[in-house]
């Protein structure tokens, strides 16, 4: 036995609880950023410089000049043509996105002025059911379109699908590649421009209909760019794909895109592509 004791006390110190919602794990390098820093940088990781996804909303401030943007058909929402029924039905999956984004479908469109220039404007946002082209989808964008073409203005359209056509429509859906695309050729046809904007993901049907048809088509870094992805590329031409394959760099180098611009420059170079273009 000792032959006395220690003259100290063992304190246990509860580690403080960090709160919730005050920082974000980068997707890419898995840095933590503090959520006030990733706002400010427009959500741009601040160690690698990746982007994360904006919602439709975000976009549009990014873009268009403040109290200029007036929304066209807001109310549009989509039928249910095929009586789709599966884990969940489609009218229960639409309400459900329509809940969680605020959103009545994975599009809004309308006007405004960028750096006081009149455009047009159509944003698909990927949280509503992958931003996927419904025919509410299709039908907004071809309204903006031949708007547009009326109008005699631009048109821009900022593209994040990573659901392609919606499938939940069957035919419906897929008739929209063509309207869409229809539309946009007889505004290149009146002579004027159309500016398309990737941003990660944008895949399948979108990307084989409007998103590829841009006078310009410019992209975010490192986004995901593709008709399918690659395992079934690879199971299909039985290769190994090279690396980096579907993004925005490895596009750029092949010319499939025009260019890539960070988020901050998005606004100043549309404005001067608008200048030396229309």
């Amino acid at each position: 036995m000792p032959l006395f004791k220690p003259k100290y006390t063992i304190v246990k110190v509860k580690k403080k609880e960090i709160p919730e919602g005050l920082w974000t794990k980068c997707e890419d390098c898995s840095a933590p950023i503090y959520n006030k820093n990733l706002e400010e940088s427009l959500k741009v990781c601040p160690k690698c410089g990746y982007h994360f996804m904006l919602t439709a909303g975000e976009r549009l401030q990014l873009l268009i000049d403040e109290g200029t943007f007036r929304e066209y058909d807001p109310d549009m929402v989509s039928a249910d043509p095929l009586g789709f029924k599966g884990p969940k039905t489609y009218c229960d999956k639409l309400k459900s996105d329509q809940e969680i984004t605020g959103l009545k479908d994975a599009a809004v469109s309308g006007e405004g002025t960028l750096n006081r220039k009149k455009i047009v404007i159509v944003v698909t946002d990927s949280r509503f059911i992958m931003g996927s082209m419904g025919s509410v989808v299709g039908e907004k964008i071809t309204r903006a379109v031949e708007k547009a073409t009326s109008m005699k203005v631009p048109v821009i359209i900022v593209s994040g699908s990573g659901g392609g056509a919606r499938m939940y429509e069957g035919m419906f859906s897929l008739m929209q590649m063509a309207k869409t695309s229809g539309a946009l050729a007889l505004h290149q046809k009146a002579g004027q421009l159309y500016i398309s904007i990737l941003t990660n993901p944008t895949m399948a049907g979108i990307l084989a209909s409007f998103a590829s048809l841009g006078d310009v088509i410019i992209a975010e870094p490192k986004a995901l760019i593709g008709f399918t992805g690659p395992r079934v590329i690879e199971q299909t031409i039985r290769q190994k794909l090279p690396a980096g394959f579907q993004s925005s760099e490895f596009l750029l180098e092949h010319g499939h895109i025009d260019m890539i611009l960070q988020r901050k420059q998005m606004k100043a170079v549309v404005s001067q592509l608008i200048d030396y273009l229309s």
